[in-house]
């Protein structure tokens, strides 16, 4: 990938007959050769050619800059194919021609994997380098090569496994797709799991008429999803009594069995307790009343979360929602 090379042809080689091309041994050399056969070209430069690229003879009339540019063309449609944030998985290739094949397929609506660096031929520790890179930027999950159809070295894998990335080999590239995909899944519940606690799914919640079982700490109550998704472990306020926080949802039931979510026009039973030991209980008619709706309180750093690791579990309608509670709780 150093640009086209300009050399002249050396020897042109073919295989004594009755033997093949990749058997080591002496060959017959030629003046001139014509189509259609396998043959060997020795000339200098060579070592950094690429598999599957164009091969152009230069004639008298021709002009070499345009050869050049023609030769470059194949390249250039790969390099196109390179995301310009810089954020996505290496992925490397026997030939040209496999190397294009798995970025068209990476790069199809129904799989949009993105791809921040290239190559062709084995995996070697510059490129486990490079992509170790997307481990600074915080995104592991692209902190992975795909190798398609070539060998790691040795000392590429042990600097891989040293580094964190993850290196995904197969003869197929559907094989290499599901490997990927499997692996991105796993990560993405592992910080589901780590950011579980402070993401506040949006909600509002109605107190049901005769329906209120305990009126303080627990606070048990039978309530009406107006809106969004009732989490267990989501904080709650009543905006209409200056926000006060009455704590956390403990847990939720629908017809006597325990769940940890519910939606919109679900009517649930709901325990809820105090954020913490030393705050001032909360009560039902002293603090607010069963008339007051409760909001789920939201804050910048849960919508992040809710964007970064949920953003799939929230419907179109409940991220309208999140925009609706960002100016109820004037959060920029």
């Amino acid at each position: 990938m150093q640009g086209p090379i300009v050399t002249n042809i050396r020897a042109l080689l073919t295989p004594h007959p009755m033997k093949e091309l990749r058997i080591k041994g002496s060959y017959q050399h030629h003046k001139e050769l014509k189509a259609a056969q396998g043959i060997k070209i020795t000339a200098q430069g060579l070592e950094h050619a690429i598999a599957g690229t164009q091969l152009h003879v230069v004639g008298p009339d021709d002009d070499l800059e345009d050869l050049k540019d023609e030769a470059m063309q194949d390249m250039k449609n790969v390099m196109s194919r390179i995301d310009k944030t810089g954020e996505g998985v290496c992925v490397q290739a026997s030939t040209l021609g496999s190397l294009e094949a798995l970025l068209e397929f990476l790069k199809s609506p129904a799989v949009s994997i993105p791809v921040s660096g290239i190559n062709i031929g084995p995996v070697h520790k510059k490129d486990i380098m490079r992509s170790s890179v997307m481990l600074e930027k915080k995104k592991k999950e692209y902190a992975a090569i795909l190798a398609f159809d070539v060998k790691v070295t040795p000392e590429a894998r042990e600097l891989a496994d040293e580094l964190g990335v993850k290196i995904f080999m197969a003869d197929i590239i559907y094989h290499l797709f599901d490997q990927f995909k499997a692996y991105v899944d796993n990560i993405k519940e592992e910080k589901k799991k780590e950011s579980a606690e402070e993401a506040v799914f949006p909600c509002v919640l109605k107190i049901l008429p005769n329906c209120v079982f305990n009126k303080k700490d627990p606070i048990i109550v039978g309530v009406d999803i107006l809106e969004g998704i009732a989490r267990v472990g989501t904080p709650l306020c009543v905006p209409t009594k200056e926000y006060v926080e009455i704590g956390r949802i403990a847990s939720i039931e629908i017809n006597h069995k325990a769940v940890d979510s519910a939606k919109k026009g679900q009517q649930v039973a709901m325990k809820i307790i105090g954020n913490s030991p030393e705050e001032a209980q909360k009560m039902i008619g002293r603090h607010f009343e069963v008339e007051d709706e409760l909001v789920s309180h939201v804050t910048r750093r849960s919508i992040d979360i809710l964007k970064e690791n949920y953003r799939d579990d929230l419907s179109l309608e409940d991220w309208k929602f999140v925009l609706k509670l960002k100016k109820l709780f004037k959060i920029p």
